[in-house]
């Protein structure tokens, strides 16, 4: 199976940033800085009327499946790569997440994602169950996996058949942007599986299958308009190589794992955060996918969203494993915050569904 970026996990190095304590005490500035910025929690608590800010009714029910990926991404906020291959979700813990999923009527979308998801040996089996319920599956599919080996290959006939949504992270729409993020062959096998996907009818009007993209910045800044950066794609992507796809997401790069390393190797830490926390918008508190969202780790542990997993912020209260489920809690809880919450704020916003506002 080709690699597309050679090189190991923060955890497989042993790397003091492999640690979500220490990465939260960086961020805290007790660690590696002393740099503090002003309390994220305190910030919404003065600029909004959410005192403590708490969910809604779980519409999203998102699943990490796995640490494996097929590649090994210098910006990957999961720090997923080919080394990660024990952390997979087991069929036990995902026929208790069909359980949970099937009771509550007001999920309506499974969220699945990885490292590449698809590589987890039950994957396929998990979408065909999860479709027999009546909910939207959504993919977050890496391109890559498509064609990275031959098992591989029939992936798009089976997201058809089962009108799996697909997000498909592409950094940009030329090769040198995309290869110096993603690695080496990464931009030329996603164009190759895009054609794929497109030659079963994703993103095509009318066919009822949903192709999305996904655009983070590859560097310390905040991703430009969301509405100007689609219109570039579609253009270019056309243009180039008569692809086309429905909609992207434009997400911030949150300062975790492998970005926060970045971050504090190229010494852009402080200057990028002070970034985040001058361009807060109380406007996108409303809207923040943790409002409506339960996140699962690979291992069954319950989250307020897919970036708390990987700092392990685990939901509060006594309900915080697939096994202790408890639906009534949940709804009512209070979320858990800390200063990375600033990326998702920013601007007009950042959720696994792009801006915000």
């Amino acid at each position: 199976m080709a690699i597309k970026q050679k090189g190991k996990s923060l955890k497989s190095k042993g790397e003091e940033l492999s640690s979500t304590f220490f990465q939260l005490e960086v961020l805290n500035g007790k660690e590696l800085t002393d740099v503090k910025f002003p309390s994220f929690a305190k910030k919404v608590a003065d600029s909004t009327d959410f005192n403590p800010l708490r969910t809604k009714l779980p519409q999203i029910f998102q699943l990490n499946i796995g640490k494996l990926c097929n590649q090994t991404c210098s910006h990957c906020h999961v720090d997923a790569g080919p080394d990660r291959k024990e952390e997979q979700m087991s069929r036990k813990d995902l026929e208790k997440c069909l359980e949970i999923i099937g009771s509550i009527p007001s999920i309506t979308t499974v969220d699945i994602t990885g490292g590449a998801p698809e590589m987890n040996e039950h994957f396929r089996w998990f979408v065909e169950e999860c479709t027999a319920l009546g909910k939207q599956v959504m993919d977050r599919c890496n391109l890559t996996i498509i064609v990275a080996n031959k098992k591989y290959h029939g992936l798009p006939e089976f997201f058809a058949k089962h009108k799996v949504q697909v997000v498909s992270s592409l950094p940009y729409y030329n090769k040198k942007r995309t290869d110096s993020q993603r690695g080496d062959g990464v931009y030329e096998d996603s164009i190759q599986a895009l054609k794929m996907l497109n030659a079963v009818g994703y993103g095509k009007e009318d066919s009822g299958l949903i192709l999305d993209l996904v655009y983070n910045p590859a560097g310390a800044f905040l991703p430009g308009d969301q509405m100007s950066l689609q219109a570039e794609f579609k253009r270019q992507l056309m243009r180039k190589h008569e692809i086309v796809f429905n909609n992207l997401y434009a997400i911030t790069n949150l300062p975790i794992s492998r970005f926060l390393d970045y971050l504090l190797q190229s010494e852009k830490y402080e200057e990028y955060m002070q970034s985040l926390v001058e361009a807060f918008n109380p406007g996108t508190v409303e809207g923040l996918m943790c409002r409506n969202t339960i996140s699962v780790s690979w291992d069954g542990y319950l989250y307020d969203c897919d970036f708390n997993q990987m700092l392990d912020l685990k939901v509060s209260g006594k309900s915080q494993h697939i096994n202790d489920f408890d639906i009534e809690e949940l709804n009512s809880r209070t979320i858990v915050l800390n200063q990375h919450c600033y990326g998702c704020t920013a601007g007009s916003g950042s959720s696994c569904g792009g801006e915000i506002t």
